[in-house]
């Protein structure tokens, strides 16, 4: 039996956020929800033809905005693929705290999903509304409560540094707020403004705050949730112990994992792979396109890449051929206080995360 990952894109959303880049449509009929599920099942199966002794450990639905879908998603993709599901699966929806009543959360801890992750960003309904999100802080609030009535014992919320008019009184409001709330799991991500955006087409880059102030926020953020109880494990996830996503570890871990649905990423069977932004072309075809990216990926700079965003970091012990370089050009940097180097263990300190790019270019420059 082959432990793996399966990830579902849910591409689907009440209305577009100006910041997001991910792929997703709004406004979406009930008819067009039901073409979708019956793709998702289909392409699930013919896996699980080709490959019948996978066993998913973790199944991730992603976005997006799982939680516009009808409760029956949930319940008849599950159902489609309990006989390779592991008995102790990590199943996570991501869930808008506008669309979360009562009902809409028991039905999808019922249909077996036993992890949320909130997108929750920020405290300040100010700053919600800047974002273009749907929901208060108060609704947030309440989507917990509700959450953990209808039996969630692993929650997670979103959080985001650097985003207009943000100041370190509101994001440590915000902070505060979130281990109020006592989540289990809080993801605090940087606010990036990409291309193709509704952000980037307004030019609001001169609105947010620049690149050091967003920084002192970020280290802010990272000490804060330190002293609220929440271990830093990687460079935009924070935990309470033993509620790391083990989902998004297999990401860092290069392990095994399937995605279904347009735009989604696979790295299964020795390839690294995805399939093509088109919704219209995933619900017609019987099996879904998948484009290849890498044909070996997970080679020892790829794993070090990825390790490195990881606090544990690389363990160079179990790379006695590469670690020589590596360790020649951490040495250059210890004294730095962006990298530390202990018996073999090379990692990045918060300081270090901030420069994550160019610190691990210098790490790997011979590989």
């Amino acid at each position: 039996m082959v432990n793996t990952g399966l990830y579902i894109h849910v591409p689907f959303c009440i209305k577009k956020c100006p910041y997001c880049d991910f792929y997703s449509a709004a406004g979406c009929s009930e008819s067009e929800y039901g073409q979708y599920t019956s793709a998702v099942i289909r392409n699930i199966q013919n896996y699980l033809e080709k490959y019948p002794e996978i066993v998913f450990d973790t199944v991730y639905f992603g976005g997006g905005t799982p939680s516009v879908m009808p409760v029956s998603f949930f319940r008849d993709v599950l159902e489609s693929l309990k006989h390779n599901l592991d008995d102790g699966a990590e199943i996570t929806a991501e869930l808008n705290p506008g669309t979360a009543g009562e009902e809409k959360l028991a039905g999808i801890r019922q249909s077996g999903v036993n992890r949320l992750s909130l997108g929750i960003q920020s405290a300040v309904d100010s700053e919600l509304r800047d974002l273009g999100r749907i929901h208060n802080f108060r609704e947030a609030e309440t989507a917990v409560s509700l959450a953990r009535k209808a039996g969630f014992s692993n929650i997670s919320g979103d959080l985001m540094t650097g985003i207009k008019g943000q100041t370190e009184e509101t994001l440590m409001k915000s902070v505060n707020a979130l281990a109020d709330l006592e989540l289990d799991h809080i993801s605090s991500y940087m606010l990036k403004i990409e291309q193709g955006t509704e952000y980037f087409r307004n030019g609001i880059s001169s609105e947010v705050p620049d690149e050091e102030k967003t920084a002192e926020l970020y280290l802010l953020s990272v000490k804060t949730l330190a002293d609220r109880g929440y271990h830093q494990y990687e460079i935009s996830n924070f935990s309470r112990p033993g509620y790391e996503s083990r989902h998004n570890l297999k990401y860092w871990h290069c392990d095994d994992y399937i995605g279904i649905g347009p735009s989604a990423h696979s790295c299964f069977g020795g390839k690294r792979y995805e399939v093509p932004r088109d919704l219209s072309k995933f619900i017609k075809e019987k099996n879904q396109q998948e484009i290849i990216n890498e044909d070996h990926p997970c080679g020892f700079f790829e794993k070090a890449m990825l390790a490195l965003r990881l606090t544990e970091g690389i363990d160079l012990n179990n790379y006695p051929e590469e670690a020589p370089s590596v360790l020649k050009q951490a040495e250059k940097l210890a004294g730095t206080g962006l990298v530390k180097c202990r018996n073999g263990v090379v990692s990045l300190t918060a300081e270090g995360f901030l420069l994550s790019n160019e610190i691990i270019s210098r790490l790997l420059a011979d590989f």
